[in-house]
């Protein structure tokens, strides 16, 4: 198979309640010839895989896992209704042809409903609903017959009850065993109420199949309330959006809207896509985007969010970014990839799992057999003990132990505007012991402001006029309060040609046939024109916790402008919240030593100053060579030392980089949320290490009142099923977790 012969495909299969299923799916179409990069996401009921359509067709994929008992469809299409559905309106949108989640366009080819209800369906409509209620009406019947007539009328009632409930089971064991997966409950469930059926335990073996059908309901009962988080992000985007043209409104569907059109926000409605308010003032609640409760002011020139509230005036909106490309799309297209992102937790378990059901058959065949053949002991007890051993084999609890409670923490991050991406990195996160902060725009504002504008060859409007021509064009928060404060203080135009960034030192640009530069004062020192008058204006501002800038010719300075960017609010406290949890901090700044211990003396933080963006590469590295270390920043100046920290968490509410660099995010720019981030790692570490207790516990206590005869078929499946009820339910409690609550 070369590159050219394949394609990335992506179909939404549902029915998947435990991580067993989606193991089922995964096995059965990765054996296939010509699939690659099997990808199964559980929560949000994903299959992605490239395929070469020369050796396996797409419709040989959806029959694959039609025969497993799943529904199947190309993503943005309805899928067949085997399992559970997704709320009414997010399916409809799906069903008129209109885009996805994460408003992405449908792909063609959907083999569409083939059975079971159709959208809106509760939870009895489905096929397991509907085996559940079947299978449950036969055993009422079978007992009433027991009540009313003879045993034996009855026995023959419990076994059709048994057959009729155990033929679709058994049709998708056969299924996985002919997809090269033997070892599967279906099999095991297959095997145990076909075996009591033989030992004479008709009751039994039709009460178990009743239960397994209860429990597989109930599993996919849990399983759609951790998904419940994802699709509560997919409904915050309004389904219509008020598109003015030449004057005029009209109604037209949201995902249809169009980079640079405008549109109408009404007080009380959702921002239909991300867009900068071009007329109008009002308050805007973000806090179902970022987590932040107190609406933000917004005037011309500002940034909205999709699926924000406009809650004061109205609002005439220009489109910065199209359906597919909102903050809202990518938040829930980083939740859904960060699903495949295994933690090395769930990587070992899903190993574990491979060797511990075929291990556990083997016991149960050494129970039937070794007590009967070498000890004389009767048949049908040692049968009946091993049929219900098997039963207990299944390892679906172990299995969704991990990505269940990975899951649920990442919708439950996701909702307060904390972003993680994968297992892997809420595993980190628990195990940080230091955090290292970038300063400028992390630990402050990133806004600085002029202070002192302190003329040495020239006056302070030369000063400012000289500084901006060389910054005229840069991004950086110093330059743009510069050009601020020479627009407020009416200094001249000059043109600026070969303009360029000095990283670490400053800024060059020749300004009027001369070149000029705009840098640090060691810089300045570098070149020769720092005197004594000159550096000891410097040291005084520094001393202020000042950041100074020289501004100056080949030879001569022409002046010191002098810059403050104050800390943020919360970043004390949340130094003192790192500190609560036995964490360290340090702040990494390429400032002054002077400048950068002033605000670190504020904040009750390390700090390492005058460093090049190689010097904090290095610095990061140092740390981590010994500890487990955090680094926040920016996401664009502080790139390499995210990538070279254990866990790089990027700052920003809702920017590309913020969202896509690093590890991590944090949308509300509070830098508490550090501190947040890493207690909702450490309680998801917690809940996996519950959940394992709690499926592991169970297996061992039912293993051992199996074989000894103390609990029979029906407790070994409620064992087997409860376990994966209890460890979904435990899961869920992260969703309710609150990450800024202080221990």
């Amino acid at each position: 198979m070369t590159a050219n012969d394949s394609a990335t495909y992506e179909w939404t299969v549902s029915g998947m309640d435990c991580a067993s299923c989606a193991g089922k799916v995964r096995g059965a179409v990765e054996r296939l010839p010509g699939v690659s990069d099997v990808d199964v996401a559980l929560m949000t009921e994903r299959l992605r895989l490239t395929l070469d359509e020369g050796q396996t067709p797409r419709n040989q994929i959806e029959a694959i896992v039609k025969r497993l008992g799943y529904g199947i469809a190309a993503k943005g299409s309805s899928p067949d209704r085997k399992g559970f559905v997704l709320p009414d309106d997010e399916q409809a949108s799906r069903a008129d042809g209109s885009r996805d989640a994460a408003g992405l366009e449908p792909n063609a080819g959907s083999t569409g409903p083939e059975s079971g209800p159709g959208p809106g369906s509760r939870w009895y409509q489905t096929a397991k609903g509907r085996l559940v209620i079947g299978t449950g009406l036969l055993l009422a019947a079978a007992w009433a017959v027991k009540l009313l007539a003879s045993q034996d009328v009855a026995t023959w009632a419990f076994i059709l009850a048994t057959l009729i409930g155990v033929a679709p089971i058994a049709r998708r064991a056969v299924a996985s065993a002919r997809a090269g997966m033997p070892f599967t409950i279906e099999m095991l469930m297959t095997i145990a109420a076909s075996g009591a059926l033989v030992i004479d335990a008709a009751e039994e073996a039709a009460l178990v199949v009743f239960l397994f059908a209860v429990g597989e309901v109930l599993e996919g009962v849990a399983a759609n309330k951790a998904r419940d988080g994802i699709r509560a992000l997919a409904r915050l985007v309004p389904k219509t959006a008020i598109l003015e043209i030449g004057g005029r409104t009209r109604v037209i569907p949201a995902d249809q809207l169009q980079v640079d059109q405008i549109v109408l926000v009404r007080p009380g409605d959702r921002v239909p896509a991300d867009g900068e308010v071009i007329e109008g003032t009002s308050g805007v609640d973000e806090s179902a985007v970022t987590g932040e409760s107190v609406p933000k002011l917004k005037e011309p020139g500002a940034s909205v969010f999709a699926g924000s509230i406009n809650s004061e005036a109205a609002l005439r909106v220009r489109v910065t970014k199209s359906a597919e490309d909102n903050t809202i799309a990518r938040i829930i297209r980083l939740v859904e990839e960060a699903e495949s992102a295994r933690a090395p937790t769930e990587r070992f378990i899903d190993r574990f799992s491979r060797i511990y059901m075929p291990a556990v058959v083997g016991v149960a065949v050494l129970v039937a057999i070794v007590p009967p053949l070498a000890f004389g002991q009767g048949w049908d007890t040692w049968i009946y003990r091993a049929l219900a051993l098997l039963l207990i084999g299944c390892p679906c609890a172990l299995v969704i132990s991990v990505p269940a409670s990975i899951a649920s923490a990442l919708s439950s991050g996701a909702r307060r505007g904390l972003l993680m991406k994968g297992g892997a990195v809420i595993e980190a996160a628990a195990a940080t012991t230091h955090v290292a902060f970038d300063k400028t725009g992390t630990l402050t504002h990133g806004r600085p402001r002029v202070t002192d504008v302190v003329p040495i060859s020239g006056s302070e409007t030369e000063v400012l006029a000289l500084a901006a021509a060389v910054e005229a064009g840069s991004s950086h928060p110093l330059a743009e309060a510069i050009l601020s404060r020479a627009e407020a203080a009416g200094a001249p135009f000059l043109a600026a040609t070969a303009a360029k960034a000095l990283p670490g030192k400053g800024a060059e640009a020749v300004v009027e046939g001369e070149t000029a530069w705009v840098g640090s004062p060691r810089f300045a020192g570098e070149r020769g024109v720092l005197d004594d008058h000159a550096l000891r204006a410097v040291v005084g501002m520094e001393d202020e916790g000042k950041t100074v800038v020289a501004v100056f010719r080949r030879s001569q300075l022409v002046g010191l402008v002098a810059l403050r960017d104050e800390p943020r609010e919360d970043a004390a406290r949340a130094v003192q919240q790192l500190k609560a949890l036995g964490i360290a901090s340090v702040m990494l700044t390429g400032d002054n030593r002077r400048t950068a211990a002033a605000i670190s003396a504020g904040l009750g933080i390390d700090h390492r100053a005058e460093l090049m963006p190689e010097g904090k590469v290095a610095a990061i590295r140092e740390m981590t060579a010994r500890d487990r270390v955090m680094m926040v920043g920016d996401g664009i100046n502080d790139a390499p030392a995210l990538a070279t920290a254990h866990i790089g968490v990027a700052m920003g509410s809702g920017t590309d980089v913020a969202l896509e660099t690093a590890d991590a995010a944090i949308l509300r720019n509070r830098v508490t949320d550090v501190a947040g981030k890493i207690r909702l790692a450490r309680a998801a570490m917690a809940n996996i290490r519950q959940n394992v207790a709690i499926a592991l516990g169970l297996k061992a206590v039912f293993l051992v009142t199996t074989i000894l005869g103390i609990t029979g078929l029906w407790i070994a499946i409620l064992a087997d099923t409860g376990a994966t009820v209890l460890v979904t339910l435990n899961a869920l409690r992260l969703l309710a977790f609150d990450p800024e609550r202080e221990a």
